[in-house]
């Protein structure tokens, strides 16, 4: 395909779809990338919101010398997927126009949404002679299929459209290695592939023997959770009389069962949805922090959530299996212990935890640096403008 020459009038387009401050941390990551972006250059972000985003950034005096383009939001992770799906192509043809009017020399996109937006970025890339950057927080259309079945053939089609994504990249960014892997092995491409962790809101751990509650799950309580084994695991394990408390925050289509526990014992809290600062602060109150996931979806994505309760300093406690790229992520950090997804096995986990005396999970600071988000900001400015 032979692109059109043309003259620039941005040098970076951002798009994704959540942006500063409705998504809260991945959005505040984006939101200082294009304020570093624009120190030295000409920086365009094309969005979605609900709200009037320049005058918010007016009113925070933030984003100085950003362009905004923002289309309205109509929906919600709550809305139906046809809805959601809807609005994805929506948001597809404003960003392709959003593209063709602020003619960006290179261009950063996400996964939100996936697959589609994407490859519009590429295609107007090809066209007009740009370069874009791929940041793949989730592999779609896989991670997406194991929740809702796709027709075969929209299957094979999705992954052709992402494929060519994924071969005209200048560059890819994704979180682990077995997304990285996954990702060479399904397009054959051989553009580069950078690992970036997701960040999260830092907090000053409390050490271990000053926290007074004993394990949290923060986070969304969703289908690839494991919440049904959770909810099922703590029921037993209080029957027979265990003695810890389990604090839950967060929303998802397994928020009323969550509820329903609550409401039948004492020793479980329910929270509902915490702002991310919040958030940060409770884990940091516990002396243990859940993290289940579907062992099939590691190859897709990577839980967000880890990135918080590392910094936070609580003992991680993934429930998983061994091979995972969750459960080597927590014994290579030495954050935590792994148990089987497993009824049985989790019910012992429980009772295992009352035995074992409270520790701090000190981070390396390497590790804590890569965790933050302005590592995480000044790591895509590199990456999308530097990187030519």
């Amino acid at each position: 395909m032979e692109a059109v020459l043309m003259a620039k009038k941005t040098d970076l387009a951002i798009v994704n779809r959540g942006f500063w401050p409705h998504d809260q941390v991945i959005g505040e990551g984006l939101l200082q990338f294009a304020e570093k972006a624009s120190e030295q250059h000409r920086v365009c972000v094309i969005t979605q919101t609900a709200t009037d985003l320049s005058a918010q950034l007016a009113t925070a005096s933030r984003g100085t010398g950003l362009s905004i383009r923002a289309c309205k939001a109509y929906t919600t992770s709550a809305s139906g997927v046809l809805k959601r799906i809807s609005e994805a192509l929506f948001f597809m043809g404003f960003t392709f126009v959003s593209l063709i009017r602020s003619k960006p020399a290179n261009v950063y996109v996400a996964t939100n949404p996936p697959v589609v937006v994407p490859f519009i970025v590429a295609l107007y890339c090809r066209l007009f002679g740009a370069r874009y950057v791929y940041h793949l927080q989730d592999i779609h259309p896989e991670a997406a299929e194991i929740i809702i079945p796709l027709n075969r053939l929209l299957l094979r089609i999705l992954k052709a459209v992402d494929n060519y994504t994924l071969r005209h990249a200048a560059a890819i960014v994704t979180l682990s290695e077995d997304m990285k892997v996954y990702i060479r092995q399904r397009s054959d491409t051989s553009s580069p592939i950078l690992l970036l962790d997701n960040p999260s809101f830092s907090v000053t751990p409390v050490p271990a023997e000053e926290r007074s509650k004993d394990i949290v799950y923060c986070g969304n309580a969703g289908r690839l959770q494991r919440i049904p084994l959770l909810m099922s695991a703590i029921r037993a394990y209080l029957q027979q009389g265990g003695k810890l408390r389990f604090t839950f925050a967060g929303g998802g289509v397994h928020a009323p069962d969550i509820q329903a526990l609550a409401n039948a014992y004492e020793q479980v809290d329910y929270l509902g949805v915490l702002p991310a600062t919040e958030a940060a602060e409770l884990v940091n109150e516990h002396r243990w922090a859940l993290l289940p996931i579907d062992d099939e979806v590691t190859k897709y994505a990577f839980p967000s959530k880890s990135s918080g309760y590392a910094l936070s300093g609580a003992g991680v406690l993934a429930v998983c299996g061994e091979q995972t790229s969750v459960a080597r992520w927590v014994k290579q950090e030495q954050v935590g212990i792994v148990c089987q997804p497993d009824h049985d096995e989790l019910v012992k986990c429980f009772f295992m935890l009352e035995e074992i005396d409270a520790r701090d999970f000190a981070l390396r600071d390497e590790v804590r640096k890569r965790l933050q988000i302005s590592y995480f900001a000044q790591k895509l400015r590199d990456i999308s403008l530097d990187l030519q």
